[in-house]
């Protein structure tokens, strides 16, 4: 299409059409005018633009109802003749504003038309792309006072809109609309500087809409979180760019104390605004209320771009209106603070910007220094810290938690005067203790075992970005959410980083040692302090500050250190196995060890020194919970100290590998973990590096403590950890300590025979391991006796994730079985299929062993809990052997009676019994020497008794002598039954033939 570059040739071509469309106004007339109009250029449609104009406002402007597509398509004509052309003449300004805002007017009401979404959104880009089109001054010369009636129903039109629309873009629209007729738009057709006047001017007709501007943005911006953050966004924008005009402390203070004399109509007067001190005081308390709204619903915003707009906002506000709001610079102030910490990269760095420019350039609040308002705010914060701690929720909890920590990265090391108040630090104490109080009552805490022996670690965990701050997972009463704990984390570690490290490790030591319900957290916050002293990922705003000396941590860390692994902190009862309770009751508890639960929480109380009490679930959890803190807080020292900490392994090594080997899984978990940190920080390669290069020191400490046992019980699980991760350079050094162990084990075989065995069982896993066999290592070695008893298959089962099709040779081998199955069932089964031994046989060949080795170790153990399981089973049975026909040899409960008479009688002599002993022996393997039993019962039986023979000769004789011949004996032997083991009268004994047989082997 040609373009048409004169005013001649363009007005040749757009006059019959706008004569047509003055004559007749239809959509088709409109939309033709605009296809011409794309033909013209800048230029000519310049020269033309009122002749263009006539018939377009014609159509607004004609009275009666309009169909709404006619004039959607004017203003949109209307529109792009403005977007190509420049407004010169402030008349025409005014009437076109007028004539475009009234194509939304509702004359019913005060509410916007209820027009087509599409009409709104014309008029609106409308009314924002005339106003971009004011040439020059005539932009400010539209804002006199006879405007304000209708730029006041302008502005009341966009905020109706933006307030009430659901349609996000004409939200947006209205918005953006607003923000030009405000003159605060950021292009460049508007003025970007003005004259004093005529900001004055400005300032006295906006001041007319402040209240109703502030409150419909405010009402905007703490909408619903759905409404998108785009208008949030928008909103604070427009808020603070217009409370900050019109509120500057630099324009306020040229305003006069007496009002200047209106020079227009009584009307228009009165809705002048004088900014005068009174009517500043006013609306500045006005504004406090509802920025402390803004800020309440913005500071938890889920978008982040919304939170940056904030800090744009306090920033404005805080630079241009310190003197006009100075009400609202507390709240202001601490809302830049609380996001100093916010988790948006943006928002941090944003806020760390500003808070930086506020501090190098001495910005001055309310005429008071900002330092001064930062440190007397933590003062107030510190006092009302405990009551926000208990009352808010998680969300509460981590905006007061986010303020404190920005007081704290703000104030640096002038957070010591408010540390140097004893009021001020115990209220701070206090609640850093309440809020990390531990939920213990969980069971499963104390359930959870370490069963396996496997090796810890084959190397140190990976290098992160902050590995010292990994630690275990764990629950807290007062709060979920694991940001609480995360910003209590670092609101410690800023603590250690800037204030009085001695001042603050002494007050906390104090808390840990005054009662059992604050040690946990004083445990938690003194490792923190130690992390934080260190400077470990802390970012230091001051570089004037100096860092704690390596020797005053090393110092410090000592002391800690001592206290954690003293003997009442470091042994307590983690669980009621018998042994364990045995051996940790017995140490000094200091009155640390009775935590009694309630409904929902667990309520301490104290015990004197060396008192056995009964540990409850809610006290053992507490214990681990304290052994795994305190051994994460080894971990946090050595990173802490780094390679300083070599000086501090001596005393630290030892006890963690003591609780490396724990059986409580927590623990042993922490324990591995602060390994692990020793090993990164001391310059390791790994575990069995740090091992075999301190075990000889190791060494020497098991065989000390071997020689005092029963103040050091925990010493073989040192031993075993040592076994389990190091390698065959470490047996020279262990020979001898394994000779100790052995010795001890002699020496106190009733009492922890479970550690010591647990030990060997080690060393000969760490043998096999070192030195393997040469031999077929793939093979197996042995069935288990699942499979060797099994008679209902014999097929191998096929691979794990594969299916295997049937062939003819397990059909074969089903039959095959099946067959064996109905023998079984009909009693045709011969002695050679029964040639299996069954399991109760193999412990008892174990215990023969055992008896052999370590007899005086075995005896009294198998004495009380093995015989008499045994004797009872052979009594209970025997009657029912007695009865059995030729199927029941076949029977497990056949094989097991024969088993076990056939194991007593080695095992007996081997243990070398005692007469009561033997006695329960005998009493019940005789009712097995009836001709009633089964032959492999009685030729078991009488195999017995060979063996009684031989331990205790007397008594044997004696009990076969009244079987044979009872009535040369009065009153018969107690544990016998005369009814059952005498014959009838006239019968035969049916013990004879069997106590003839073992006369006759004995002589």
């Amino acid at each position: 299409m040609a373009v048409f570059d004169t005013p001649e040739e363009a007005f040749g071509v757009l006059r019959p059409i706008c004569v047509q469309l003055t004559k007749v106004q239809t959509v088709e007339n409109v939309e033709q005018l605009q296809v011409q109009l794309q033909a013209v250029s800048d230029s000519a449609l310049q020269a033309l633009q009122q002749y263009v104009l006539f018939p377009l406002r014609f159509t607004l402007k004609t009275p009666g109802p309009k169909r709404e597509r006619l004039l959607q398509s004017v203003v949109e004509c209307l529109t792009f003749v403005l977007s190509s052309t420049c407004v010169k003449e402030q008349e025409l300004l005014r009437e076109l504003f007028s004539e475009l805002s009234a194509c939304l007017y509702s004359p019913n009401s005060q509410k916007p038309a209820a027009v087509s979404e599409e009409l709104k959104l014309a008029v609106i880009q409308g009314l924002s792309t005339l106003m971009h089109s004011a040439y020059g001054d005539i932009v400010v010369a539209f804002y006199e006072p006879s405007i304000l009636p209708l730029l006041g129903f302008a502005v009341s039109l966009l905020l109706g809109l933006a307030e009430q629309e659901k349609s996000k873009q004409i939200k947006i629209a209205a918005l953006r609309c607003l923000q030009v007729l405000l003159l605060q738009c950021d292009c460049d057709d508007h003025p970007q500087s003005l004259e004093e006047f005529e900001q004055k001017q400005l300032g006295d007709l906006f001041a007319a809409f402040l209240p109703g501007i502030s409150t419909a943005l405010t009402r905007v911006i703490t909408g619903d979180f759905k409404q998108g953050h785009s208008i949030v966004v928008c909103s604070l924008k427009i808020f603070h760019k217009t409370v900050g005009f019109i509120m500057a402390d630099e324009q306020l203070r040229r305003i006069s104390t007496a009002q200047e004399k209106p020079t227009v109509e009584h009307r228009v007067a009165k809705l002048m605004v004088h900014r005068e001190a009174d009517w500043v005081k006013t609306t500045g308390t006005k504004l406090t209320l509802l920025l402390k709204k803004i800020i309440e619903g913005v500071s938890v915003h889920p978008h982040w771009k919304v939170r940056l707009e904030l800090i744009e906002l306090v920033e404005a506000l805080l630079l241009q209106c310190s003197q006009s709001l100075v009400e609202s610079a507390g709240p202001l102030l601490k809302a830049l603070v609380g996001l100093l910490n916010d988790e948006s990269p943006e928002v941090q760095a944003q806020c760390h910007k500003v808070l930086r420019h506020f501090a190098d350039e001495k910005v001055v609040v309310g005429n008071r220094a900002f330092a001064d308002i930062l440190s007397e705010h933590l003062h107030s914060l510190a006092i009302s810290l405990p009551r926000l701690m208990s009352s808010q929720d998680d969300q509460g909890k981590c905006s007061t938690l986010s303020l404190l920590l920005g007081y704290l990265k703000l104030l640096g090391p002038k957070v010591n005067f408010v540390l140097n108040s004893v009021a001020h630090l115990q209220r701070l104490s206090k609640a850093l203790i309440q809020v990390l109080e531990l939920d213990v009552a969980d069971i499963k805490i104390v359930e959870e075992r370490r069963w396996n022996s496997d090796h810890l670690s084959a190397s140190p965990k990976p290098s992160a970005a902050r590995p010292w701050s990994q630690i275990q997972r764990r629950y807290f009463r007062f709060f979920t959410d694991e940001r609480v704990f995360l910003l209590l984390r670092q609101v410690c570690q800023l603590l250690g980083f800037y204030g009085n490290l001695y001042l603050l490790v002494d007050h906390f030591m104090e808390l840990y040692h005054e009662s059992v319900v604050y040690r946990k957290q004083a445990a938690m916050i003194l490792n923190e302090l130690v992390a934080g002293a260190a400077g470990l990922e802390v970012e230091n705003l001051h570089e004037k500050h100096i860092k704690t000396s390596p020797e005053e941590l090393r110092e410090i860390v000592t002391s800690i250190l001592e206290e954690y692994t003293s003997q009442e902190n470091w042994y307590l009862v983690t669980c009621i196995e018998a042994e364990e309770v045995g051996e940790e009751l017995t140490v000094p508890q200091s009155g640390l060890q009775a935590i009694t639960s309630g409904s929902h929480t667990c309520q301490v109380t104290s015990f004197p020194a060396f008192s056995k009490p009964s540990p409850t679930i809610c006290s053992m959890n507490s214990n681990i919970w304290q052994i795994c803190i305190q051994l994460e807080g080894i971990g946090h020292f050595a990173y802490a100290l780094g390679t300083d900490f070599h000086l501090l392994l001596m005393s630290a090594l030892y006890p963690v590998l003591e609780k490396a080997g724990d059986q409580t899984l927590l623990i042993s978990q922490a324990a591995t973990s602060t390994m692990m940190d020793i090993c990164h920080a001391c310059g390791y390669d790994s575990l069995q590096h740090l091992i075999n290069q301190n075990s000889d020191y190791l060494v020497n400490g098991i065989s000390l403590n071997l020689r005092h046992l029963s103040l050091h019980p925990h010493t073989p699980k040192v031993l075993e950890v040592m076994l389990q991760n190091s390698d065959a350079s470490l047996l020279p050094l262990v020979a001898d300590v394994v000779q100790d162990v052995l010795a001890t084990l002699d020496q106190f075989y009733d009492k922890r025979a479970t550690s010591f065995v647990s030990v060997l069982h080690a060393l000969l896993a760490a043998l096999a391991q070192w030195f393997p066999s040469t031999g077929d290592l793939g093979q197996p070695q042995e069935q288990s006796v699942e499979e060797k008893g099994s008679h209902l298959s014999q097929r191998p089962a096929p691979e794990k994730g594969l299916e295997k099709s049937t062939t003819a040779e397990d059909i074969e081998q089903f039959l095959l079985n099946y067959l064996k199955e109905k023998d079984v069932a009909d009693g045709n089964v011969s002695d050679s299929d029964n040639e299996e031994a069954p399991a109760w046989g193999f412990f008892l060949q174990v215990l023969r062993t055992l008896g052999g080795k370590c007899g005086d170790f075995l005896r009294s153990r198998f004495c009380k809990d093995v015989l008499p399981k045994l004797a009872g089973s052979l009594v209970s049975q025997a009657p029912v052997s007695a009865r059995a026909g030729p199927v029941y040899s076949h029977t497990l409960a056949f094989k097991l009676q024969l088993a076990v008479l056939q194991g007593l009688g080695p095992l007996c002599e081997r243990l070398d019994l005692g007469e009561g002993d033997l006695n329960k022996v005998a009493d019940a393997c005789l009712i097995y020497l009836s001709a009633k039993q089964p032959v492999k019962l009685q030729e078991a039986a009488r195999r017995v008794f060979l063996h009684l023979m031989k331990v205790d000769p007397d008594s044997t004789w004696f009990l076969l002598n009244e079987l044979y011949c009872p009535e040369l004996l009065t009153p018969p032997h107690p544990s016998l039954h005369p009814v059952q083991l005498r014959g009838a009268a006239g019968q035969q004994n049916p013990y004879t033939a069997n106590v003839l047989l073992l006369l006759g082997e004995l002589q």
